[in-house]
């Protein structure tokens, strides 16, 4: 985004002015600047109208007092770009173009989206086919529909890629604090990555929600996440929609093991991005961390008045990684005297009915267990009455009021937690978030988003202690071709990298060969059809002998004609057979068209599909980083050692993949994808025993 353009968005989003062009839906988003009290300056435009919403009109952009800071367009799309192109000359600030019928249309859109952009110029313009902006601060709404939510003077902006999930968290329940909502439409402009990069930079922005189908750039996406995470500025993301990789890699074993969705997994862990699942969990996530703030480390102290809630707290804090401390002997000693008799001293606690509401007697209870379990944030489950039903409101506020004390004496983030969402009024969710308690709606939503909170703090500071580098934009490769195993492992150990011993010869010539490596060996033949040797009989291991070999060689000869009599070829390797290993590996390197260079390593061999254990990094990535992949895989508890068995060195192993990674970084130029499938990963170090390379340039 240009200097100017940027400064034209805080035009845009902190008008002095708005110009409403249009008809009907132009008059109701004057209502809705109206509904949130905007107080600037509102010039309708049509010349075929008096007044427009109880304003006057002008008849054309040209008799406006003055360039307005905002524009809401909602004109024809023709008749846009010449109303976009008058606004650009006369020195405007930006544009809502709620206008659709561009891109989304089809190829006569895309022209139409094209002349669009031209005529912006250093406009600020969302859209086309958006819902538009919202400003809860300064109290500016260009928006086509009614529209819900408020301020304190702090909270989260969202931006989103579906207008009407825009306008469905507007109308929420939940007491979210909201700063901006913007409804990014076709992005033809300005860009999801646009607005983060911009509002990180607000004072009163403590975190950004985004809903993203999809990202344009994803290394400028990467740049603003890391800017926000130094900034303290976590970003939460409900990413939908999925897909398998591009048809360029079907040939190798990675497709059914890391598609688009997994790139953006890696994409959130490497830059300190929330991911979320549903609408809900985004602005609960949302509210715990404008509200509460983020946790410092994993303890929590739990409190319920019911054992019912005490088990549920445990159970998915269980599940997901969440920790609820068990008190010590001195702790436990401390608290049994401000109990009742029936009470079970445990994190998290039920404090029991027979103390509920009285808060002299929860107070301590509450302290005593926050400071024991030496808490770094707080839960209190509490489900409301109803409207009506209320009168022993007051004791659910005692003991709300003597938790929150407690918490704030010890300076942690504290959350009040409805197990089921509606059991939270509206007074009092507006009550915790003055106290700088976030209200929250939902159990399970509320440990999550404990959980997240305290995850993104984690990563935020391995950021600051290690800024990830840049990702990389890279140029596409054409002439794809893949090479057999033989030429890859050549092409390998010209690189460096420790292959096993092997020879590339005739059929009549593989004892001769066998000799001279040694035995015992492997067989496997090689072809342009055999990219996957098991699944043809194309590969015969543990070979001991000339007579082992000799019967091996004709029958690999049967069952690849069995298979395809036109992948049959005269065309043998002969290798040393390597050690048996803890464990196989597979290991991917590849390009993709956004996010650039991509590892995924993996449970190999036969298991690739059947365990479907994997992990993906975006490179680059340290040996580190690949060893903390490594030991999340399910597999990793064998590669540790497993029964008493020798384990594999994890940092070595980690190094050898980082050793492929430069490689491959190396000579990405002319490197499509490297994938190592087996790994043989052995007490001794790891043996390539099968690679599948595709890579750009002649045959």
């Amino acid at each position: 985004m240009t200097s100017e353009r940027n400064k034209n968005l805080t035009r845009l989003l902190s008008p002095r002015h708005i110009a409403f062009i249009g008809g009907r839906d132009a008059e109701v988003a004057i209502n809705e600047a109206k509904r949130i009290g905007f107080t600037g300056a509102i010039w309708p435009v049509n010349p075929k109208r008096e007044t427009l919403g109880g304003y006057p009109c002008f008849a054309s952009v040209a008799d406006l007092p003055e360039a307005p800071d905002a524009t809401f367009l909602a004109v024809p799309a023709p008749a846009a770009i010449a109303t976009t192109a008058q606004l650009a000359a006369r020195g405007a600030g930006g544009i809502v173009c709620y206008t659709a019928g561009f891109r989304e249309a089809g190829a006569a859109g895309q022209v139409l989206e094209a002349a669009l952009i031209q005529a912006a110029g250093d406009l600020a313009l969302v859209g086309p086919n958006c819902y538009g902006v919202i400003n809860y601060l300064d109290r500016a709404a260009l928006w086509p529909f009614a529209h819900g939510g408020g301020s304190p003077g702090y909270g989260a902006a969202i931006i989103t890629q579906s207008g009407m999930l825009s306008s469905d968290i507007t109308m929420s329940q939940r007491s979210l604090p909201l700063t901006h909502m913007i409804s990014c439409g076709n992005q033809s402009v300005l860009s999801l990555e646009d607005f983060v990069d911009h509002l990180i930079d607000h004072p009163a922005v403590r975190a950004i929600g985004m809903h993203i189908e999809g990202l344009r750039d994803v290394p400028r996406f990467a740049a603003a996440a890391l800017r926000a995470a130094e900034k303290g500025v976590p970003l939460v993301a409900l990413k939908t929609g999925s897909s398998q990789i591009g048809a360029s890699l079907t040939v190798s074993h990675t497709g059914s093991l890391s598609g688009t969705d997994d790139l953006y997994d890696a994409l959130f862990a490497r830059v300190g991005v929330i991911r979320v699942k549903s609408p809900s969990q985004l602005l609960e996530t949302l509210k715990f961390l404008c509200v509460s703030g983020a946790p410092s480390g994993n303890r929590v102290a739990g409190f319920t008045c019911s054992g019912g809630g005490a088990t549920m707290l445990a159970d998915h804090a269980e599940a997901i990684g969440l920790g609820f401390p068990a008190f010590g002997p001195a702790e436990r000693a401390a608290l049994l005297p401000l109990l009742p008799d029936i009470a079970t001293v445990s994190n998290p606690l039920d404090y029991t009915t027979p103390i509920w509401g009285d808060a002299a007697k929860t107070g301590p209870v509450f302290a005593a267990a926050i400071n024991g379990v030496q808490a770094d944030s707080a839960v209190l489950v509490q489900d409301y009455p109803a409207a009506g039903l209320d009168e022993s409101k007051p004791y659910y506020r005692a003991d709300a009021g003597a938790f929150i004390a407690a918490a704030k004496a010890r300076g942690i983030p504290a959350a009040i937690c409805a197990t089921l969402p509606e059991n939270l009024d509206a007074e009092t969710r507006d009550w915790l978030v003055a106290q700088g308690v976030a209200p929250m709606q939902g159990l399970t939503e509320t440990l999550d988003a404990m959980r997240a909170a305290g995850l993104w703090a984690e990563r935020r500071a391995q950021i600051m202690a290690e800024r990830p580098a840049p990702l990389l934009a890279l140029p596409a490769l054409d002439r794809l071709h893949t090479i057999d195993e033989a030429e890859g492992k050549a092409l390998l150990s010209s690189l460096g990298l420790p292959i096993p011993a092997g020879e590339v010869v005739a059929g009549a010539q593989v004892v001769q060969a066998a000799s001279r490596i040694g035995y015992p060996v492997v067989l496997k033949m090689m072809g342009p059809k055999l990219a996957h040797k098991s699944e043809a009989g194309a590969v015969a291991v543990g070979l001991a002998n000339a007579a082992d070999l000799t019967a091996a060689l004709q029958k690999m000869r049967a069952d690849v004609t069995a298979h395809d009599p036109l992948a049959l070829t005269d065309r043998f390797l002969v290798e040393a057979m390597a050690p048996r290993p803890l464990a196989e590996l597979l290991v991917n390197l590849r390009r993709d068209a956004q996010f650039g260079l991509v590892l995924t390593v993996g449970a190999g061999g036969v298991l690739v599909e059947l365990l479907e254990d994997a992990a993906t990094l975006l490179l680059p990535a340290s040996a580190a980083q690949i060893e903390t992949a490594l030991n999340g895989l399910k597999i990793a508890r064998i590669l540790r050692g497993y029964r008493g068995a020798k384990g594999a060195d994890m940092a070595a192993l980690a190094g050898f993949i980082s050793q492929l990674c430069q490689l491959f970084e190396t000579h990405s130029a002319t490197l499509a994808e490297v994938e190592i499938n087996p790994l043989f990963v052995t007490a001794t170090g790891p043996w390539v025993v099968d690679v599948l390379i595709q890579k750009a340039g002649a045959l």
